[in-house]
């Protein structure tokens, strides 16, 4: 198995900035919300890419560039960028190679941007 090296896959100052202005509780709610938006955008690119609906990815592509950078998902949103231009390029490979790296980002990130939570406790 070929592993990408991704030293940056999360930045945490956004979500220490939320926890400041907002509060613990209000931070999660927020930062939950994101990250369901993002999952329901990546649902929505792979029932795209199956259906080779190429004019479908660019925009739920471009969204979650933008909510993932909110939190500090560097991996999730550079990835996501791949995916719009993919679709752009109408090039099913790379939408599908792109597409798995992003779902490989997010799930990654999931997992960092709670251990990173609970290492502010």
């Amino acid at each position: 198995m070929l592993r990408c090296a991704a030293p940056d896959h999360i930045d945490g100052e956004p979500v220490a900035h939320i926890v400041a202005s907002k509060g613990q509780p209000e931070a999660e709610e927020m930062i939950c919300r994101v990250l369901e938006d993002i999952a329901y955008r990546l649902d929505a690119l792979q029932v795209a890419k199956n259906a080779h609906a190429f004019d479908s990815v660019a925009k739920p592509a471009r969204r979650i560039v933008h909510v993932a950078a909110q939190i500090g998902l560097l991996a999730v949103s550079k990835s996501a960028v791949g995916v719009a231009d993919a679709s752009q390029g109408r090039d099913g490979v790379a939408l599908s190679a792109t597409l798995a790296r992003l779902e490989r980002a997010f799930d990654l990130a999931v997992t960092e941007i709670w251990q990173f939570r609970d290492n502010m406790h």
